[in-house]
C-alpha cells in the first residue's frame, strides 16, 4: 500500500467512526471546501456549510452502526478514488426501529493543504 493509500484508508476508517458516531460536524471537516455529498433519498448537498447542514438533517432522522469494506482505492495525481460497501443497521430515532443497511459507496478525494479530503461522495442501496 502507498503512502497515499494508507492515508485514505484512514480517512475511511475515521468516516466510518464518525458515521457511527453521529458527528456531522467532524464529517464536514473531512470535506474539500468545495466537496460535494450526495446522498441517497435526499438532495445533494454542495460545500462544506452544505454538506454539514446535510449530515446533521440526516443524523436527526436516524443513526448509523455500520463497517466498511474497502473494495478498492486508486490514487492519480492529485486525486483519488475508492470504492467501498457498508452493511450493519440504521436506527430511526423517532421510533427507536432497527433495519438491516447495506450500501455501495463512491468516494472521489482531492489534496488540499497537503491533506486528502472527500471531493465527491455518492452511495446507493445495495442490491
Amino acid at each position: 500500500m502507498t503512502h497515499d493509500e494508507k492515508q485514505i484508508h484512514e480517512l475511511l476508517t475515521r468516516y466510518e467512526a464518525l458515521l457511527n458516531a453521529s458527528d456531522a460536524d467532524a464529517i464536514a471537516g473531512l470535506y474539500a471546501a468545495d466537496g460535494i455529498f450526495m446522498p441517497h433519498g435526499f438532495d445533494s448537498a454542495q460545500g462544506r456549510d452544505a454538506v454539514l447542514r446535510s449530515y446533521r438533517a440526516i443524523f436527526g432522522s436516524i443513526a448509523l452502526s455500520i463497517t466498511f469494506e474497502i473494495d478498492e482505492i486508486k490514487v492519480a495525481e492529485g486525486l483519488a478514488t475508492a470504492l467501498t460497501r457498508s452493511r450493519g443497521t440504521v436506527r430511526v430515532n423517532t421510533t427507536g426501529a432497527s433495519a438491516p443497511e447495506a450500501n455501495r459507496e463512491l468516494f472521489v478525494f482531492t489534496r488540499e493543504a497537503q491533506t486528502w479530503r472527500i471531493a465527491r461522495y455518492m452511495f446507493n442501496k445495495a442490491a
